[in-house]
């Protein structure tokens, strides 16, 4: 809810909104509820089956490296629990930055690994192994600070960054 609640808190109605990984489609569907024009775009064919199935209303996109859009297709695109499954997160901001309009939005939820989190997974022999695991699907680990770094270098402006109940919340906006 924090994250929905976060999300549809930075849109109005008619915004062309790009759901970066977008899985079963949920949360594109929400935007559309919303009053804003969504599009769903993720890596795994069978989310975006699942979500054709049910959200038929929306238009989803499967993707790979480069994002399957014209340069400044969309104002504002939803990063939500993205960044960190991701390898090459500065390729993916230049090609999220592509695709934005001049001064469009970033919107961006993940996982925060605040002190205290660093803290647990230093200590904890099982949580360093449950975190650093190489079948895990998570590749990146975001503090506030990385976090500002990453949209900074990938050309964002106006970057805001802030720690609520686990995740980092985000905002930037292309140049």
């Amino acid at each position: 809810m924090l994250r929905r609640d976060f999300l549809l808190g930075q849109v109005v109605a008619g915004m062309r909104i790009l759901d970066l990984g977008c899985g079963l489609g949920d949360f594109a569907a929400a935007l559309g509820q919303h009053g804003a024009e969504a599009v769903g775009c993720d890596v795994a064919g069978e989310a975006l089956r699942l979500a054709r199935v049910r959200h038929p209303a929306i238009e989803f996109v499967q993707s790979g490296e480069e994002l399957p859009f014209d340069l400044g297709s969309f104002d504002a695109v939803w990063a939500g629990e993205v960044l960190e499954h991701v390898q090459d997160v500065l390729g993916l901001l230049a090609e999220v930055h592509r695709v934005l309009r001049p001064h469009g939005q970033l919107i961006v939820s993940t996982p925060n690994h605040g002190p205290m989190k660093r803290l647990q997974i230093g200590l904890s022999r099982n949580a360093f192994e449950t975190a650093f695991d190489p079948r895990s699907d998570h590749v990146r680990y975001f503090t506030k600070s990385t976090l500002r770094t990453a949209l900074a270098l990938s050309q964002f402006s106006q970057p805001h960054v802030a720690s609520r109940k686990g995740l980092l919340l985000a905002t930037a906006k292309a140049n």
